[in-house]
């Protein structure tokens, strides 16, 4: 298990970010899905828990299959998904991410946000915060960003805001910058596997990070876009922009509702969580699976599996790669 709080610093208030942020992970979703590849909302409702009160549940479903390598999609099922579930009590979320094909993979995101420049040290308990979780300052204008995600309108030390009259990050921004807001993420990632947990688990925190810094941006870079909507014209935009979404991947799962009847906490299990940005989905080099590695009499249980080259071969691997033998609708 490898844990990091991370802090992100926005030129928002926590109401404002808010509204931001439910625009953002719709409009980036969409943006990020093609056909049989991207985000499917299954869920989106409103949820009450008898602790954090009235909150919305929210499912998804992110197909991978086609971004993963290879060799990866050798073994996997054909339909490939990672399981999204969240909770959202703003200001105060949780998210999960589970995949049936690694069920040893987990990834469990705590969010909290306050109107601060990420100075609460103790924001996520009354203790004071274990020495041993690093934590990650993100810098929405001056973090470098992959070359891949770079857009120029989206480059906030030249971005002004025409409505908000807001921009041009200069160094230094969080310290003179108002309003200002910070969102606190503590992020636990489980990979229980010998051999690999260590490098898998850093990985999946470098990537982590990339999406919280490119989601960020562009929820600052768009707030022309969404800063005069309401939470019921972000809702009804949510809601359209999820059915497209839908449809651009092909799927046709049941009919998203967002309606006014909270859902009884009873019909929902889990832990409470919020929308998040989906994860990028390259894998490391250390995955691939070694070619004419000898095998060991102390070797683990191996799956043989046929070579989609040749009828008549067969190779091997691990154990661990195992999965549910039929898909399920997403």
């Amino acid at each position: 298990m490898l844990m990091k709080e991370y802090r992100i610093c926005m030129p928002l208030s926590v109401e404002e970010y808010r509204i931001g942020q439910l625009y953002m992970i719709s409009k980036h979703s969409h943006e990020q899905s093609e056909r049989g590849e991207g985000v499917e909302v299954v869920q989106n409702e409103p949820y009450e828990d008898p602790e954090h009160g009235a909150g919305q549940f929210t499912e998804k479903r992110i197909y991978l299959n086609n971004k993963l390598p290879s060799w990866a999609r050798a073994v996997v099922p054909k339909i490939f998904y990672v399981t999204e579930k969240a909770w959202n009590y703003y200001p105060y979320t949780i998210t999960e991410y589970t995949c049936s094909f690694l069920p040893k993979f987990s990834i469990h995101i705590e969010s909290k946000y306050e109107d601060n420049k990420g100075s609460n040290d103790n924001i996520f308990g009354s203790e004071p915060r274990d020495e041993e979780t690093e934590v990650c300052p993100v810098d929405i204008a001056y973090d470098e960003i992959p070359e891949r995600h770079y857009k120029e309108s989206e480059d906030l030390r030249h971005f002004k805001s025409k409505k908000t009259d807001r921009g041009f990050l200069q160094e230094g921004w969080i310290n003179t910058q108002d309003p200002i807001m910070c969102s606190y993420k503590l992020v636990t990632v489980k990979f229980e596997v010998w051999g690999l947990q260590t490098r898998v688990e850093q990985f999946v925190h470098k990537v982590i990070r990339e999406v919280l810094l490119l989601g960020h941006r562009q929820a600052f870079a768009w707030v022309d876009e969404w800063i005069d909507m309401t939470m019921e014209e972000v809702r009804e935009y949510e809601r359209a922009t999820q059915e497209a979404t839908n449809l651009k991947i092909g799927t046709f799962p049941p009919a998203i509702s967002i309606t006014d009847t909270p859902l009884p906490s009873s019909t929902r299990s889990g832990p409470n969580s919020a929308p998040s940005t989906p994860l990028s989905t390259e894998a490391p080099d250390f995955l691939a699976v070694p070619k004419d590695r000898p095998r060991k009499k102390s070797a683990p249980e191996t799956l043989t599996l046929p070579d989609p080259g040749r009828r008549d071969s067969l190779f091997k691997l691990p154990s661990f790669f195992s999965w549910n033998s039929s898909p399920q609708p997403e």
